[in-house]
């Protein structure tokens, strides 16, 4: 396992001398994150946990989508990148409460559509279904099996990317977690936008989904979501869409758990994790409304542009 000081000393002539070792940061469950002073520059270095490539994770995707966030003015300056290390711009602010999030999620909206409509090409693609039966497989060959609820999950999966096809991907982050959502103590009400790694070529409104579901959105926050990213009242398409990629994230979500549970050395219960999220989507797409939905988002598919009416 790579040490953070190996990669300070490796850093120092390019970057200027650390100003002392590097300090451990909390969270993460995927790498290891360290704090760390060049010179006159706060740093965050990121060094990947082990195996983290089986997760669908491509560091070079990763390395062009930060500088690209960060060109935009929606993520942390980038500040170098290399074999098994990326270091970004440290920022003093903390995690948008969820609450505030879905009071006022314009901000992260509109940092989400530039990014969107950035015209970046990432060098690998982002999409659940495909993802999922990765993971499968990844799990059978260390040696562990699916849950019952997997087949389920992969079905549920296929459904909705039959009623939102990936036609038109367009570079997304997919990892929109409370905790990758920042604001800066000397401009709060911007949203900053943090750990790119699962960055790929994706569908836009999974984007939408993956921030909604893990920040507890509800119809009122949603709606105001949709409108802050498409300048004009949601059509029922666009709230089918967002309904149908808030189960598409959990699916990932709870395969993700599994998968870690099978090769992740890291201290935390990826068991439960992914019991959670299974549980999640089971009850989203119970009833009636999934058939509702898959329904409205294919006979007007939202689309990336305003109606005109």
């Amino acid at each position: 396992m790579t040490e953070p000081g190996e990669i300070v000393a490796e850093l120092e002539p390019e970057l200027g001398r650390a100003d002392g070792p590097a300090q451990p940061l909390d969270g993460g469950i995927t790498n290891r994150n360290f704090r760390v002073r060049f010179g006159s520059r706060d740093c965050v270095l990121r060094l990947p946990g082990a195996s983290t490539g089986l997760l669908g994770i491509d560091r070079e995707a990763e390395r062009l989508a930060t500088a690209e966030a960060a060109r935009l003015a929606i993520a942390p300056a980038l500040v170098a990148a290399g074999d098994g290390y990326l270091v970004t711009e440290f920022i003093e602010g903390e995690p948008i409460e969820p609450e505030r999030l879905r009071a006022a999620p314009q901000s992260a909206a509109r940092a989400l559509r530039a990014f969107h409509d950035s015209a970046l090409t990432l060098p690998t693609r982002f999409w659940v279904p495909e993802l999922l039966a990765d993971y499968e497989r990844i799990v059978s060959e260390h040696g562990g099996s699916v849950p019952a609820s997997y087949a389920r999950t992969r079905e549920l999966a296929a459904q909705i990317a039959d009623a939102l096809p990936l036609d038109d991907p367009v570079p997304c982050h997919n990892d929109l977690l409370g905790a990758n959502l920042l604001s800066r103590r000397a401009d709060p009400g911007v949203a900053v936008l943090v750990d790119w790694e699962y960055a790929g070529m994706g569908h836009r409104m999974f984007d939408l989904g993956n921030l909604a579901v893990n920040n507890g959105f509800d119809a009122a926050a949603e709606d105001r979501l949709l409108v802050a990213y498409y300048g004009e009242p949601p059509s029922t398409a666009r709230r089918s869409a967002l309904a149908l990629m808030r189960i598409m994230s959990d699916a990932r979500e709870a395969a993700w758990g599994v998968v870690q549970g099978v090769i992740s050395d890291l201290d935390f219960d990826f068991g439960a994790y992914a019991r959670r999220h299974f549980t999640r989507l089971e009850r989203a797409a119970d009833g009636s409304s999934l058939e509702r939905w898959l329904k409205l988002a294919r006979a007007q598919p939202p689309g990336s542009e305003p109606v005109t009416t």
